[in-house]
């Protein structure tokens, strides 16, 4: 249903637990309450959980979110909440309420949106009918680079070959991949002007290689994680593509290993 309608794509599993089969509506999802902040187009929104100070979503970013959504009788119609996945897509390829709420928020915010049917499916048929009420959790602008794209910074990790890395969100267990293992992986990576070169999150699917087929840098920094486990590599050209191919000089990364095979 929403999942088509915010042309999703990427998905990528952040938790190992069993996801809920529902997510319960909020106590205030008949109407918004006083304290909601209302937009001239008659979005209405209220924060639920602080996130950042950074920049907020463009039209034409990608966000990677979790969210819910009900109808003002308190019946949820979707959730990647319980499909135990969130969802990544274009900010401006969804519903009008949803894109503009998005734009609002920062990442780590988690947002309630009160969207009204004008600003919703204004009443096509076969999609929820009336306002839709969605709790909408931002993760991350995941074409954006991050501010400390340009060299690593002082707490980072350097290792003898050049490698810096920088454990993002710890994994779990104590078991690190082999050269020969077969390692999945979700990944990001950007030139130190910022630029995004390569991403399988916007392809929409992890991939899965080997941890000796792939530059040096990624094979020696593959080596220090743990699966469920975020780092960021700052990898200098040497151990990168060495100037024999693009993209040139150093590379960063933010690499998340799903599993080790």
């Amino acid at each position: 249903m929403l999942s088509a309608v915010l042309l999703t794509l990427a998905v990528s599993a952040l938790s190992a637990q069993t996801p809920p089969t529902t997510v319960p509506a909020p106590p205030d999802v008949a109407a918004p309450p006083a304290d909601a902040a209302k937009t001239p187009s008659g979005l209405a929104t209220k924060v639920i959980k602080k996130g950042s100070d950074g920049d907020k979503p463009l039209k034409d970013d990608l966000v990677m979110i979790h969210y819910s959504g009900w109808t003002t009788d308190g019946k949820m119609f979707d959730s990647s909440v319980t499909r135990g996945k969130p969802s990544t897509f274009r900010v401006g390829g969804v519903i009008a309420g949803f894109s503009e709420g998005l734009q609002l928020m920062t990442v780590g915010e988690t947002r309630r949106m009160w969207i009204p049917q004008a600003l919703a499916y204004k009443g096509q048929e076969n999609r929820p009918m009336g306002m839709l009420v969605f709790d909408v959790e931002l993760i991350a602008i995941p074409n954006r680079a991050p501010a400390d794209v340009k060299a690593p910074p002082a707490d980072a990790t350097k290792t003898a070959s050049g490698l810096a890395y920088k454990v993002l969100q710890p994994g779990v267990g104590g078991r690190h991949p082999k050269p020969s293992s077969q390692v999945t992986v979700d990944y990001s990576g950007w030139t130190t002007d910022g630029k995004m070169f390569d991403s399988s999150i916007v392809r929409g699917q992890p991939t899965t290689f080997a941890v000796d087929g792939v530059i040096p840098g990624w094979t020696e920094g593959l080596q220090l994680m743990v699966e469920g486990e975020k780092a960021r590599f700052w990898i200098p050209e040497k151990i990168a593509y060495a100037g024999k191919q693009a993209p040139y000089g150093m590379l960063v990364f933010d690499v998340e290993l799903i599993k080790i095979q």
